[in-house]
C-alpha cells in the first residue's frame, strides 16, 4: 500500500509571469533534493536569494528528519527498531512525528476497515523481493507474513506517547502516509522561515501555501492513466494538498498476471486491478492515505469514502475491458482549471 509511484503523474504547470507591487518584491527559486526514494522539489517566491536558501535548508531539512524517523528501508530508523522489538514486551516511546502519524495511520485503518493498514510490513517485504525475482512468494514465508499483519495489532498511548506491537514479526510499513507528512512538514518549516508563497512536490505528493504573486492558485496537471504525454487534467492548489496512488510506474507481471505495488492487506496480494487515484484535501498526508485507501478499496467502496469524507475531493480512473473509466466527485471537478492554465489567468485580466 503506497503511493510512492504515480499512475497520475503531476506536473507543475507553467504559468504567466508574475506582475504587479507583489512581484517586485518577491522572485521565484526553485531547489530539488532526493529524500525518501523521490526527488523533492520546491518551489517558493522569497525577496532574495539568501531567504529563499535559508527557506531550502529548513524545508529539506525537515523532510530528511521524516525520513530518519519512518524509513522501513533503514535498520536505524525510529520505525524500523520498533518492528525489531514485536512482540513489544512493553510499550515503545515515540517521538513527535512517527506519533502523528503512526495515530492518523490507526485512525485510516479503522475508517476503511483495515483497507489502509500500515502493519503490512512482513508482506509488503516479500512483495519487494516478488517484485525483482517476477515470482510469487513462497507459499509459507507468505502465510507467516500474512499472520503478522493486522492494524489492531498496533496499540497506541496518548497518556504517553507509546506504541505497542502484540505479534511476532510485525514489521511497520508507512509507504502510504509517509511522503504525505513530509510534504506538510516541509511547508511549515517554510512558513517557519518567513516564505508564505510555497509549493512543495514529493514524487507526486504535493501541497501548497499561497500561490504565486498576482495568481489565484498553482496549477497542477494530472495525467490520467498514463505514464507520458501531455497533462488531461489541471486543478488549483492554494493552501491545500493533493495526492496520487496508481500502478503505472511499479507493477509486475507473474503468469499473464499484472500485480500492482500496491497490496491490500485483506489478501496480502498486489493488486490487479488497474487503477489511478488523485485526491486533493487540505493537508497531504491526509490526500496521501486517502489516495492509497482508495486504490485498495477500489472504484465502488473509494469513491462512497471520498464521499463520506466532506473535505475530500477525488478521481478514480480505471480500466475495464481495455477502456478508461474516470469517475470523479462534484468538487474535484470544481477545482479544476477550464482550458490550459494560461487560458485560466487571461480569463480573470
Amino acid at each position: 500500500m503506497s503511493s510512492t509511484s504515480l499512475l497520475l503523474t503531476l506536473l507543475i504547470a507553467q504559468v504567466a509571469a508574475p506582475s504587479g507591487s507583489d512581484a517586485q518584491r518577491l522572485s521565484r527559486f526553485e531547489a530539488t533534493e532526493t529524500h525518501m526514494g523521490t526527488q523533492v522539489t520546491i518551489t517558493l517566491y522569497a525577496q532574495d536569494e539568501p531567504a529563499a536558501q535559508r527557506g531550502f535548508a529548513a524545508a529539506f531539512a525537515r523532510v530528511a528528519a521524516v525520513d530518519r524517523a519512518m524509513s522501513d528501508y533503514s535498520l536505524e530508523s525510529e520505525v524500523s527498531r520498533l518492528s525489531a522489538a514485536s512482540p513489544t514486551p512493553e510499550p515503545v516511546p515515540v517521538g513527535d512525528d512517527l506519533w502523528r502519524v503512526l495515530s492518523a495511520s490507526r485512525q485510516w485503518s479503522e475508517r476503511t476497515d483495515g483497507a489502509f493498514d500500515v502493519t503490512i510490513g512482513p508482506v509488503s517485504r516479500l512483495w519487494r523481493r516478488a517484485r525483482r525475482q517476477k515470482s510469487l512468494p513462497p507459499e509459507k514465508p507468505f502465510a507467516e507474513a500474512r499472520a503478522a499483519v493486522g492494524y489492531e495489532a498496533l496499540r497506541l498511548d496518548a497518556a504517553t506517547q507509546s506504541a505497542s506491537l502484540t505479534r511476532p514479526n510485525m514489521r511497520i510499513d508507512l509507504g502510504g502516509i509517509a511522503k504525505g507528512y513530509a510534504v506538510d512538514a516541509a511547508l511549515a518549516a517554510l512558513r517557519d522561515a518567513g516564505i508564505n508563497r510555497a509549493l512543495v512536490n514529493a514524487g507526486g505528493d504535493l501541497a501548497a501555501t499561497d500561490p504565486p504573486p498576482d495568481e489565484s492558485f498553482w496549477a497542477v496537471g494530472v495525467r490520467a492513466l498514463r505514464r507520458d504525454g501531455p497533462p488531461t487534467h489541471f486543478i488549483r492548489l492554494n493552501n491545500n494538498a493533493v495526492a496520487t496512488s496508481g500502478d503505472a510506474w511499479q507493477y509486475v507481471e507473474i503468469d499473464g498476471v499484472r500485480y500492482s505495488h500496491i497490496i491490500d492487506p485483506h489478501t496480502g496480494l498486489g493488486l490487479t486491478h488497474r487503477s489511478g487515484v488523485t485526491i486533493i484535501a487540505p493537508d497531504c498526508m491526509t490526500a496521501d492515505a486517502a489516495a492509497s485507501a482508495v486504490s485498495v478499496l477500489g472504484p465502488k467502496k473509494g469513491a462512497a469514502l471520498i464521499l463520506s469524507h466532506d473535505k475530500l475531493e477525488g478521481m478514480i480512473a480505471t480500466v475495464e475491458n481495455d477502456q478508461p473509466h474516470i469517475w470523479k466527485s462534484s468538487g474535484f471537478d470544481r477545482l479544476q482549471v477550464e482550458g490550459s492554465p494560461e487560458t485560466a489567468n487571461r480569463s480573470r485580466e
